[in-house]
């Protein structure tokens, strides 16, 4: 049986903390391989920016491309429109795979508003680690997660993760304002970012 996690998002752009994310993801959750996939659409919020999705490919695969066991995959792009989860599942599903979806908290404590919540339970064993620091959310955690258990028969699993206190909406606001970002993103994407002047940037920055 092979094990294979899935960590979507819109990678706009992909940061350290990402990165990781998905180094935890396949160390504790033992995966054979992980892919990684772009969004081309989000269906619970619009993008804030005109980046395009070769752009959110091309940093992707800067930012996880040497991991060894890690794939960058085109899917959702490739499938186009607004990104829906089970679909990538169904894609991805077999009967010698076990499939695990790595999410945030926020996103974890959504799973039952997403498309087809019971077909994705059916299909994959979640996963999640926590970004925020925030204790008054420990309840609420483990009351969602005894709910999906009881409705799905799934138990969803918590991986330990060491926190980068960022987001990637708050480095696009700091490539805005000229700001120094080399703490928060890798090397190659800052380079792509500069030389393609997304995010509002200027062309390459010494």
């Amino acid at each position: 049986m092979t094990r294979i996690g899935i960590f979507g998002g819109t990678f706009s752009p992909p940061h350290n903390g990402h990165i990781r994310g998905a180094k935890a993801f396949m160390e504790q959750m033992w995966l054979d391989i992980l892919y990684v996939i772009p969004t081309a659409q989000p269906p619970h919020k619009e993008m804030e920016e005109a980046v395009s999705a070769a752009h959110r490919l091309r940093m992707a695969e800067l930012a996880f491309g040497e991991i060894e066991g890690v794939y960058v995959s085109d899917t959702e792009i490739r499938r186009g429109g607004r990104s829906y989860t089970v679909d990538t599942l169904r894609e991805l599903s077999g009967p010698d795979r076990r499939l695990f979806l790595f999410c945030g908290t926020d996103m974890m404590l959504t799973l039952d508003q997403w498309k087809d919540p019971e077909e994705i339970f059916r299909l994959c064993y979640p996963v999640y680690g926590r970004r925020e620091k925030d204790h008054s959310l420990d309840q609420v955690i483990v009351d969602k997660i005894a709910e999906y258990n009881q409705k799905y028969g799934k138990v969803v699993r918590k991986i330990r993760v060491d926190t980068l206190e960022i987001s990637s909406h708050e480095i696009r606001q700091a490539l805005s304002r000229g700001e120094p970002v080399g703490e928060w993103i890798p090397p190659a994407v800052e380079a792509y970012i500069r030389e393609n002047r997304l995010y509002g940037t200027g062309g390459i920055q010494a």
